[in-house]
């Protein structure tokens, strides 16, 4: 097979031809001229100089970006295994319902969920983290190795360190606890990594390894103690996590890529996709990027109201008005959020995780100003903080119109704490010292060739 280039890759300043041969002047730095027939073939021989002299020229870069990287990988996996060592231990045995029963049922004899049911969600969850996410953002026709590449190492790195940070929050560990890790432990913790692959569509092929392990183990720590803001101390529900996942990733990574903002980036032709990236991303379409985000921010949208009593036309409306937002946002907004603020969403995870969040957040928070009107077993399982304390162990003696402004308020808080964490965080990686990353590498895993026999 031989490589063939695209002419306007080719160096300039070639020598014309004399008698019926094509002198080809490599890099000024060699100041090598090397004679050859004047065929396409010569040219292909001179292309093959030239990026062996431009490869030459990026070693030493290349050599620091790589030590760099492997330098924080190895430190942040030496720092997880001391503290998984000295803080952290496995439950008790019989903290895991039906694990001594020799039978296949999900279900222990209390009803509660036994360890093979958590299993199965635990696989399933998985499914979404590494394959879901790391395939849906192969759409990119030049990057797809670095999509699957980089949502694995972001997707490992975030599962060890949120059981850290989780430990830190949920434990005592200054009393001489340790924290544990059970099934529903790892499940929890794919949950938080979903958070930071949220976040990584909107800077998707425009960041380095190095940035995105930056980013990972800094959103981690904020969208931890988001969450137990929301879920500890307002106590508010957020059954699907359309808040404290989506809303919160889609805004933190929508402020990283405002303070990364790169002009030249916007205007790249790399920015799209290709026939058989597409068949990776999804099998069969309409319109690609439309059916995929009506879909998928339907679910978003009824998130955080899944266990809340909604009749079956109120989740068809949520939905149908999740799919329309999404679509709306993906055709009109985008483009304005790029040019108008600078803001550059390279999956559209504002279409697909931030709106909907923001639609979950109001449609929650009006189910619970109404929980009064549901009858008493639903409403004490889902907001036992409406019932007061001599009603019900755990009530706080709120009214349902008070309940809904705490479901507000956390989005509220979500969405601020987001943005202010995702512009830190931003500033972080663009220190050029520090996580430089080469301009040449946007929105590909290499320079396209062309192949022919």
């Amino acid at each position: 097979m031989r490589r063939w280039r695209d002419s306007n890759s080719r160096q300039k300043g070639s020598c014309k031809p004399q008698g019926g041969f094509a002198i080809h002047c490599a890099t000024k730095t060699h100041n090598l001229c090397t004679t050859a027939p004047a065929t396409e073939e010569a040219s292909s021989i001179n292309d093959n100089i030239n990026d062996n002299n431009n490869t030459s020229h990026l070693t030493m870069g290349m050599f620091t970006r790589r030590i760099k990287f492997s330098s924080l990988a190895i430190v942040l996996q030496v720092v997880f295994i001391l503290v998984m060592g000295l803080l952290c231990e496995y439950p008790d045995r019989s903290s895991y319902p039906g694990l001594s029963n020799n039978n296949n049922n999900n279900t222990d004899s209390h009803g509660g969920e036994t360890t093979v049911g958590s299993y199965n969600n635990f696989q399933d969850t998985n499914v979404m983290i590494f394959v879901g996410f790391g395939f849906l953002m192969t759409f990119l026709k030049n990057y797809g190795y670095s999509s699957v590449g980089f949502n694995l190492l972001i997707s490992v790195v975030c599962i060890q360190w949120a059981f850290i940070v989780r430990g830190f929050i949920h434990a005592d560990i200054l009393g001489g606890d340790k924290f544990h890790i059970g099934v529903m432990d790892m499940v929890t913790a794919d949950f938080a990594t979903a958070t930071v692959l949220i976040s990584f569509g909107a800077v998707l092929g425009k960041t380095s390894p190095v940035q995105l392990l930056v980013m990972a183990i800094f959103e981690i720590v904020f969208a931890q103690i988001n969450e137990y803001i929301g879920l500890d101390k307002l106590h508010v529900r957020d059954l699907g996590e359309s808040m404290f996942i989506h809303l919160f990733g889609a805004y933190f990574g929508l402020a990283v890529s405002r303070v990364l903002h790169n002009p030249e980036v916007e205007e790249s032709e790399k920015e799209g996709s290709v026939y058989y990236s597409d068949i990776f991303a999804m099998i069969g379409r309409f319109d690609m990027v439309h059916v995929q985000n009506a879909t998928l921010a339907g679910g978003v949208a009824v998130g955080a109201s899944a266990a809340m009593p909604m009749e079956p036309f109120g989740a068809m409306i949520v939905g149908s008005l999740a799919g329309a937002i999404s679509v709306l946002g993906y055709k009109y907004l985008t483009p304005k959020m790029a040019s108008m603020f600078k803001i550059h969403d390279t999956c559209g995870v504002h279409n697909l995780h931030g709106m909907p969040g923001v639609l979950a957040a109001i449609v929650a928070a009006c189910l619970a100003a109404v929980s009064r009107d549901w009858n008493k077993k639903d409403q004490a399982a889902i907001f036992p903080e409406t019932f007061s304390s001599d009603e019900l162990d755990g009530g706080k003696g709120r009214s349902a119109y008070e309940q809904g402004g705490y479901q507000f308020l956390a989005a509220v808080i979500t969405f601020g704490f987001a943005i202010v964490s995702g512009t830190f965080t931003g500033s972080l990686k663009s220190a050029p010292l520090i996580f430089g990353y080469t301009e040449e590498s946007h929105l590909r895993d290499r320079e396209p060739s062309k192949y022919t026999e």
